[in-house]
């Protein structure tokens, strides 16, 4: 191997029995510095975001050595997904209330109107969904629920724990959009019975 490459055995095995150079020992520090940084943003910057994030630390580095180490060792930011989840799926044929609210969002007294919507939240395990409802009159989240899936079970917990915590009185008024969740026969039901 050494005739073949040009190289002689002397200074092959003087070349393996060298330690790491100054620079190399410095480049595997700095490699630990953005495995780290890397982790911490759940594998999504790439070499301007991990060289941005290790300045702010105070490590001096330059942004082209950040990215040749980050290549070196197949260190890839994930590309973010485009795909948004979405929260209102009108069933076909589903019956709909009038839309009594009409864009008037203030109340005179508590537990008159409550408003509620669904939402999703992106985590480092996927998406996660809120169903919240809101009193209009205090600006207070009266109910919520969070859950992997959006169903009419999740919106049900947020209408338990707002009935738990309001106990509202005849004549309430609660705002939705059309969502499936909403129009479903349990959570009219539950609406209903009140």
């Amino acid at each position: 191997m050494c005739q073949v490459l040009g190289v002689s055995r002397s200074g092959y095995y003087a070349w393996r029995e060298r330690s790491p150079s100054l620079r190399e020992r410095a480049n595997t520090i700095l490699l630990a510095e953005i495995r780290a940084a890397y982790q911490i943003s759940r594998n999504t910057y790439g070499s301007p975001r991990i060289h941005a994030y290790l300045q702010r630390k105070g490590i001096v580095c330059g942004r082209n050595r950040v990215a040749r180490l980050m290549r070196a060792h197949h260190i890839v930011a994930r590309r973010t997904s485009k795909r948004h989840p979405q929260t209102t799926q009108q069933r076909p044929g589903a019956k709909t209330a009038p839309n009594l609210l009409q864009r008037e969002f203030s109340a005179e007294e508590p537990n008159r109107k409550w408003v509620s919507d669904i939402t999703y939240i992106d985590t480092a395990e996927g998406w996660l969904y809120l169903a919240s409802i809101l009193d209009l009159y205090s600006r207070r989240v009266v109910g919520w629920a969070m859950a992997e899936k959006v169903d009419t079970g999740l919106v049900e917990k947020a209408w338990l724990m707002a009935l738990g915590s309001r106990r509202p009185k005849t004549g309430l008024l609660h705002h939705s959009d059309r969502g499936s969740q909403y129009t479903s026969e349990t959570y009219q039901n539950h609406l209903k019975d009140l």
